[in-house]
């Protein structure tokens, strides 16, 4: 109950102070991508349960002669590469923190299609809400494999309390500001979870 009172908390304070923010990206987004502004996928949630998650759109909608979408780094421009980069894209998320989807501090929510590859020890990370930010995210968020993402994940959810959200916060104010951890790799986005079980 602390923790969602935080949440609410916190995620009403913050969309109050980026309102401006969210406003300008928003205005920007419609001239350089056009609509949709916003990018809308099902996650899965708290014990696996799907919900709708919010960010601002990154990729054009490019397709080949085959009329299948390019790749995520052809479609992948130099504005959403900026709104990844600097987690604009993000800030959506707090309306899904209001109304109950998410945390603030969590494991990141992941794709439906995931849920039947997990492991029973992988699966644990869906025992809370899916956070914004999380302990894997300040352990090398996007720069780390799927093995470390879970077992940072799990660990999160048998330790979790507020002082430890607090700590989470904190340093993903400070990652934010030295860009960490943002891609894999040789990859534009996250590459895909292949059900490699621990």
């Amino acid at each position: 109950m602390l923790k969602r009172i935080f949440d609410i908390f916190l995620a009403s304070i913050l969309m109050i102070i980026f309102l401006p923010v969210i406003l300008i990206v928003m205005v920007f987004s419609f001239f350089k991508l056009g609509r949709p502004i916003f990018f809308t996928q099902k996650r899965s949630g708290f014990n696996g349960v799907p919900f709708t998650i919010f960010k601002f759109r990154t990729m054009k909608h490019l397709v080949d002669d085959n009329d299948e979408l390019l790749s995520d780094s052809e479609r992948l421009t130099s504005y959403g590469e900026f709104l990844r980069s600097s987690s604009l894209d993000e800030l959506p998320q707090l309306w899904n923190v209001i109304i109950g989807n998410m945390s603030i501090v969590g494991p990141r929510p992941l794709l439906m299609e995931y849920l039947p590859l997990y492991s029973a020890y992988q699966a644990r990370r869906l025992e809370v809400r899916p956070g914004i930010t999380g302990w894997a995210q300040i352990h090398g968020r996007n720069a780390i494999n799927w093995d470390e993402k879970f077992a940072l994940d799990v660990w999160y959810v048998d330790h979790q309390n507020l002082l430890l959200d607090l700590f989470i916060i904190f340093r993903t104010v400070r990652k934010v500001i030295v860009k960490d951890g943002i891609t894999q790799e040789c990859h534009a986005t996250v590459s895909k979870f292949r059900g490699d079980r621990v």
